[in-house]
Order: C-alpha cells, then sequence, then structure tokens
C-alpha cells in the first residue's frame, strides 16, 4: 500500500484593515493567536499559527491591515504584508461586504500577479444579503479573475471549513518546516506584550493606543506561578497620565483585564506588574522601532 506524502505550506492571509484577517487566523488555527478589537491597524507584527497533523503542517500568517503609511511603524507594517506576497504557497485575501473593493488598487494588482492560489474570502455575510453577495461577487471576479471566492462569516464560523479543506488540497508535498508540537514561531514574551495591547485598545480612545508599545521586562516561570514585569511605552506625558488614569485606575483596570488572559494562554497563575514610561516618538524612530522586531526595510 503506497504510503501517503506529507504536505506542508505556507498560506498568508492579507487584506485591507478591519476586515476581519485575525479572527479568520484564530478560527483557522483553533487557537488565539492574533488579538482581536474593533479598532483598525490592531495587528502590528506578521503573526505565524502553525496547525500540524500526522499527514500535513499547515504554518498560517497574519498579517497587518494593507494601508498608506502616515509614519515609520506602519511602514513596517506595510513591509510584513508586502513580505506575505513572496513566500506564500497559498494566499488568502480577506475582504469583506463592508470595504469599497478599489481601495488599496495597487496591493491588489501585486497579489494578481502571483503565480500561486489565490483564495479570495468576502467575510462578514451575516452581514449582507443575497442580492448584494452575488454583486460583490462578480466585482471581485472582475478585479482577481484567477482567485477562488469563497463567501464566509470568520465570527460565526461560516464557510471556514471549506476553505480549510480547499487549503489543505493545495498545500505542497513537503516535510514539515517546524517541530511537529510547535503552535507558533513567536517567544512567550510576545504574546504577553500583545494581551497587554489588545487590552489597551480595548481601554483607551483616540490616538493613545495606537502610541502605545508593550515591552515585557522580565519573565519568570516557576513551578506554580509566572512572574512577569511588563513596560507600556507611550509618546507623550499626557498620554502615560492618561493611561495611568486617576489614582491609577486606568493601569489597575488594564492590568486585572491582561493577567486573565494571559492566565487562560498560559493555563497557569500570573503575577503581573505594569509601569508606563515616555519614549517620545517612537513610532518614527528605526532604531526604536528595529528593537521592537518591526521590519524596516
Amino acid at each position: 500500500m503506497q504510503q501517503l506524502k506529507h504536505r506542508s505550506g505556507f498560506v498568508n492571509i492579507v487584506g485591507n484593515p478591519n476586515v476581519g484577517k485575525s479572527t479568520l487566523m484564530n478560527r483557522l488555527v483553533g487557537e488565539k493567536i492574533s488579538i482581536i478589537t474593533a479598532k483598525a491597524q490592531t495587528t502590528r507584527h506578521r503573526i505565524v499559527g502553525i496547525v500540524n497533523t500526522p499527514d500535513y503542517q499547515v504554518v498560517y500568517s497574519d498579517t497587518p491591515g494593507v494601508l498608506r503609511p502616515n509614519y515609520k511603524l506602519q511602514e513596517s507594517m506595510l513591509n510584513f504584508s508586502l513580505s506575505a506576497l513572496e513566500d506564500a504557497d497559498v494566499l488568502l485575501y480577506v475582504t469583506d461586504v463592508v470595504e469599497k473593493i478599489d481601495k488599496n488598487d495597487e496591493f491588489l494588482v501585486k497579489a494578481q500577479q502571483l503565480d500561486l492560489p489565490l483564495l479570495l474570502l468576502i467575510n462578514k455575510i451575516d452581514q449582507s444579503n443575497q442580492g448584494e453577495l452575488e454583486r460583490f461577487v462578480e466585482q471581485w471576479k472582475e478585479l482577481l479573475p484567477k482567485a477562488e471566492i469563497y463567501p464566509i462569516s470568520a465570527l460565526n464560523n461560516f464557510g471556514v471549513d471549506i476553505v480549510q479543506k480547499r487549503i489543505l488540497e493545495l498545500l505542497p508535498d513537503s516535510p514539515p518546516y517546524f517541530g511537529k508540537d510547535a503552535l507558533t514561531d513567536k517567544p512567550a514574551r510576545f504574546f504577553v506584550a500583545e494581551i497587554i495591547r489588545e487590552k489597551a485598545l480595548l481601554i483607551y480612545q483616540k490616538e493613545v493606543p495606537y502610541s502605545i508599545e508593550v515591552v515585557v521586562e522580565e519573565f519568570k516561570e516557576e513551578i506554580d506561578i509566572i512572574r512577569i514585569r511588563a513596560i507600556i511605552l507611550v509618546e507623550r506625558e499626557t498620554q502615560k497620565g492618561i493611561v495611568i488614569g486617576h489614582k491609577g485606575d486606568a493601569l489597575k483596570r488594564l492590568g486585572i483585564m491582561a493577567r486573565k488572559d494571559i492566565e487562560l494562554f498560559f493555563e497557569k497563575k500570573i503575577f503581573l506588574q505594569l509601569y508606563v514610561k515616555v519614549e517620545k516618538d517612537w513610532r518614527n524612530r528605526d532604531n526604536m522601532l528595529r528593537t521592537f522586531g518591526y521590519k524596516l526595510d
């Protein structure tokens, strides 16, 4: 009896901000790998989630929403998205029933020129009706004639299984790229920082959460507890005051929310200390961005 070959591949998720890429990523991986909020630009890095079985390994990659950069951090975010076009075996281009179809057409042209399977996922179909959806499908067929089109609702887990099945059919024969017990290529500290930043996006308003970066200075794992010390960086003194809040109440709320999710993530008791520091104009400083792991070239 012929033995089935092992299949592995990189499946990269791209698209505009707020179309549901991170929700889809978490559905496909079966774990909460990417943080999610209703705010645009929640995802800043390229985040890998790995699905393993004895027969295949799918390396999913969530990327920041494609945007026209206003500062160096956003340039880095766009670089992560563009790099996802270069090393994919299968590309998932996510749109939804709300956004304008011709938004960021330069990126669409790049995607169309690729010689690889392209699956166009029209997300949030629960917010549409049959007639509207059919019009969307026709418009996208004109824009991306090579793409296979799948209507889905990542939030409601509708149509995701069909997409997963198609991805597995498209994977090339290959040995695994990562160990079979790997879930991601990111260290534990990365996910701690992301969870804290997610809560900041939920709590704070206007520009403040976009000016925040989180640095985990200490991560000490003991038998029954993990002790974590993290610094929340902001760009201005006024932002520091907002993050801390009256008598420290905002920072305390952030700490409680983050600790609960970090405990769920690591399945262990967490002792979390948070501090706030001003790092002027860090979003436009190359040395700071490199330190935080952003892609500048």
